[in-house]
């Protein structure tokens, strides 16, 4: 088995005044291509350890490392390199969006950043191509966030997130938000990608089904550790860790209606 794309080695992090610690020697690994689902309750870690991987908190101690590079330990034009190779997609489309901003601005505002166009024209052509990428058109050029439905504006964060070419994509919860058709719609769009693009995904939910519909392995966390992790139908069928039978049996399995939906929600 080659190196994984990304290492994530004892990872800790603590707020003031927080017991326990929100992350606490946290380790896993994601091959490339591979889509790791990270699942558990509210307050479990699991969003603070993917801004960690990500470089937008620091965290107290622990490696992160993309394709061999220390991310926590990165600074000014290094950081920035690293992140254009990993992106993050969050769960509210609405509010990491700014509502100011056009569509051709927001997507292309990575462009600008890493300077990845040689000019307006070239920015454009690239904006069209990442929009067509996410199911929408080029006329939808210059609307603003606020003329899109939930899931056209998930789409819109997706194409600015692949806009510099990431070889790794964060999802915090990036469906949570939507109703079951249109999160089948994004899972599968996330599926589609990532065969597309040779993607690697890291993938954070609290809905088992969801991981298991998108993802290769599981991990489970609780109280801010990994408390399980393991090929994706083993940790559904025969979970080890009783924190993870408990998640399973509070909900539904399979969900019909979710099930149907994915099944039958068409091209991305």
């Amino acid at each position: 088995m080659t190196d994984p794309l990304l290492c994530v080695e004892d990872l800790v992090k603590t707020y003031p005044g927080q017991r326990p610690r929100a992350v606490d020697q946290v380790s896993f690994t994601v091959q490339r291509g591979e889509a790791l689902g990270v699942v558990g309750e509210s307050g479990s870690g699991k969003s603070t350890t993917a801004r960690c991987v990500a470089g937008l908190i620091r965290p107290d101690s622990g490696s992160v490392r993309l394709d061999g590079q220390e991310v926590t330990r990165a600074r000014g034009a290094g950081l920035r390199v690293l992140r254009a190779r990993m992106q993050m997609v969050f769960q509210d489309p609405y509010s990491s969006l700014n509502p100011r901003m056009t569509v051709e601005q927001l997507v292309g505002e990575g462009l600008i950043v890493q300077r990845r166009a040689r000019n307006a024209a070239a920015r454009r052509d690239r904006v069209v191509e990442l929009l067509e990428l996410v199911g929408l058109s080029a006329d939808q050029l210059g609307r603003h966030p606020r003329s899109f439905s939930g899931g056209q504006r998930q789409r819109i964060a997706i194409a600015r997130a692949l806009a510099v070419s990431p070889e790794l994509l964060i999802c915090d919860e990036p469906v949570s938000s939507l109703d079951v058709s249109m999160q089948a719609q994004v899972l599968n769009l996330f599926r589609d990608l990532r065969e597309r693009l040779d993607l690697s995904i890291l993938f954070i939910a609290h809905d088992l089904g969801v991981v298991r519909y998108l993802c290769d392995r599981i991990a489970v966390m609780q109280h801010g550790q990994v408390v399980e992790i393991g090929d994706r139908d083993q940790v559904y069928r025969e979970p080890a860790h009783p924190y993870t039978r408990a998640l399973l049996d509070a909900v539904p399995r399979p969900d019909p209606q979710a099930e149907r939906a994915r099944q039958h929600a068409g091209p991305p």
